[in-house]
């Protein structure tokens, strides 16, 4: 099958091209490099040995994009292109708006005008109110406490409300919990610009002395230790579910939503202390203030998906850390 996937070039989105090249797919890869590189796609080219096309733009434009469906005659989308950092989307909510909520029409726009009719969305779990009993099920209330995911909330409303108007379309939302770890070959990985947002990059980094310390947002949480708890999952494991969910969209019309994680919560000291045994390692870190968007706890309840896709998450904790390193390591 040739699968389009838009911000192949980032984290996530470089695994699945990985992945849906091993497994015998055809990729078509489009990104404007805001937060994908080269350097991913150069990655994925080593994994796989496997050319494939890629077209530098602006999902946002919806000419383009039905340009590159109709050119590759495209089968199906993996939708990963968007604006993603917490905080960022707290002081330019505009901006991030404009680009989930474009972007995704944009998809949707260009596949119902060349008939392709099989899209998966990255979601994710911002979109869960924050006084949530937990775990989180997939019916679990609605309602995000930054702008990153009330664009998510959006995206999906639109998304099922696009399904009700093109009966023969088939899209799964997948509501991502925290995505760490790198490919086994330590070819790709979390590569952020700058100050990392994410947790395990940023520790990585400063592992490897890109910075003097690790920055702890909150110490004096509704936890155990006082700081964050979430639902970290492999990135391999992540790649599974959305392999998963191709094979579910061909047999499956409508819009379904599945939770993509473990079912366990690890706290930033906790993930501190794995990471320092497992790759013997100490870190230096320091405690810094909230940042503005961040709840205390979130956990998956990945039953759903356990059900109707067979997936079931395998890789352990100290598997993230060691792959993690392995990747900043090669850096």
């Amino acid at each position: 099958m040739k699968i389009l996937v838009t911000g192949g070039a980032g984290y996530i989105g470089s695994h699945m091209c990985a992945e849906l090249l091993r497994t015998g797919h055809e990729v078509v890869v489009v990104d404007n490099f805001s937060n994908g590189t080269q350097g991913a796609l150069d990655g994925v080219k080593k994994i796989t040995g496997v050319e494939f096309p890629f077209y530098r733009a602006d999902v946002c434009d919806s000419p383009t994009v039905e340009e590159i469906m109709e050119a590759q005659k495209v089968e199906c989308v993996i939708h990963f292109a968007g604006l993603k950092a917490v905080g960022e989307s707290v002081a330019k909510p505009l901006e991030y708006y404009e680009n989930n909520l474009n972007s995704t029409m944009a998809v949707c726009r260009a596949m119902r005008n060349q008939g392709v009719s099989r899209l998966i969305f990255s979601s994710s779990a911002a979109t869960y109110r924050s006084d949530n009993p937990m775990p989180l099920t997939e019916s679990s209330a609605l309602g995000a406490t930054n702008p990153y995911g009330w664009t998510k909330i959006m995206c999906e409303q639109i998304l099922r409300d696009f399904c009700v108007g093109e009966p023969e379309f088939s899209v799964v939302l997948l509501r991502y919990f925290n995505a760490v770890g790198a490919h086994e070959s330590g070819l790709i990985g979390d590569c952020p610009a700058g100050i990392p947002n994410n947790l395990m990059p940023f520790i990585s980094q400063t592992a490897h002395g890109l910075h003097k310390e690790l920055k702890i947002f909150g110490n004096d949480y509704d936890t155990p230790d006082g700081t964050c708890i979430r639902d970290y999952i492999h990135i391999t494991d992540l790649i599974d579910g959305h392999v998963r969910a191709i094979d579910f969209s061909a047999k499956n019309k409508g819009c379904e939503v599945f939770n993509l994680g473990t079912g366990r919560g690890f706290s930033v000291l906790e993930m501190v202390d794995a990471f320092e045994k497992t790759n013997g390692i100490k870190l230096p870190y320091s405690i810094a203030p909230r940042r503005p968007g961040d709840i205390a706890t979130i956990y998956a309840n990945p039953e759903k998906a356990q059900k109707m896709l067979g997936f079931t998450a395998k890789k352990s904790l100290e598997d993230m850390c060691r792959d993690t390193w392995k990747f900043q390591s090669n850096m």
